[in-house]
């Protein structure tokens, strides 16, 4: 799915950004918070985000935009994928979550699993890097890059985590309603068709 505008928005927020990080001209600063005030304006308008919270959003980020990360645990048991049921929206979402300081992308993904799942888990492979405008999630205020990894379960058991509510495995066949923003129900099938395959190479857009 396609948001010209969300392009816009990202592209004129990013260039804003950069230039309050590294302008030391009052005037251009000025022409950078005009920047992010037009780019807040244009979210306000095409989304049900208030005006306030998407400046909070903008201001809380500094410095030289780049994209977000975001990393998804893949876990195939009898041809079934793990999934966990998020608390905020009551939708079903592939453990995992943005990536934090500090900790590598394989790092991350084995502490979401075990935090949303209670399974302990092993990186095997890296499944899928996907640009989240290209893919038909909501719009979001900044932009993401989706890490896919394959992992495999080692021990640990089922147990509910703070931001999780059930923790299930799921047929190709019979995919729950989907926590949007995550992951959408195109990916997850790519992901089957992935498990069939696994000399298939990492995709990414």
């Amino acid at each position: 799915m396609s948001y010209q505008w969300l392009e816009w928005a990202q592209r004129i927020q990013a260039l804003s950004q950069s230039g309050l990080a590294f302008s030391k001209d009052i005037y251009d600063i000025e022409r950078y918070e005009e920047l992010r005030r037009i780019s807040a304006e244009i979210m306000v308008e095409h989304t049900e985000l208030e005006m306030q919270k998407i400046k909070d959003l903008f201001l809380s980020d500094t410095g030289y935009q780049t994209p977000k990360v975001d990393v998804r645990g893949v876990i195939f048991q009898d041809d079934k994928i793990l999934m966990v049921k998020e608390k905020l929206d009551d939708r079903w979402s592939l453990p995992g979550g943005f990536c934090d300081i500090g900790l590598s992308a394989s790092e991350n993904i084995i502490k979401e699993i075990k935090e949303e799942s209670g399974y302990d888990a092993v990186p095997t492979k890296l499944l899928a890097v996907w640009d989240k405008n290209k893919h038909p999630h909501p719009p979001e205020a900044f932009h993401y890059y989706k890490l896919f990894i394959q992992c495999e379960i080692i021990g640990g058991q089922p147990l509910t985590g703070i931001e999780t509510s059930d923790i299930q495995f799921f047929s190709e066949s019979d995919i729950p309603s989907l926590s949007a923003n995550r992951v959408v129900e195109s990916q997850i099938k790519t992901l089957f068709e992935i498990s069939r395959d696994p000399n298939k190479e990492t995709l990414f857009d």
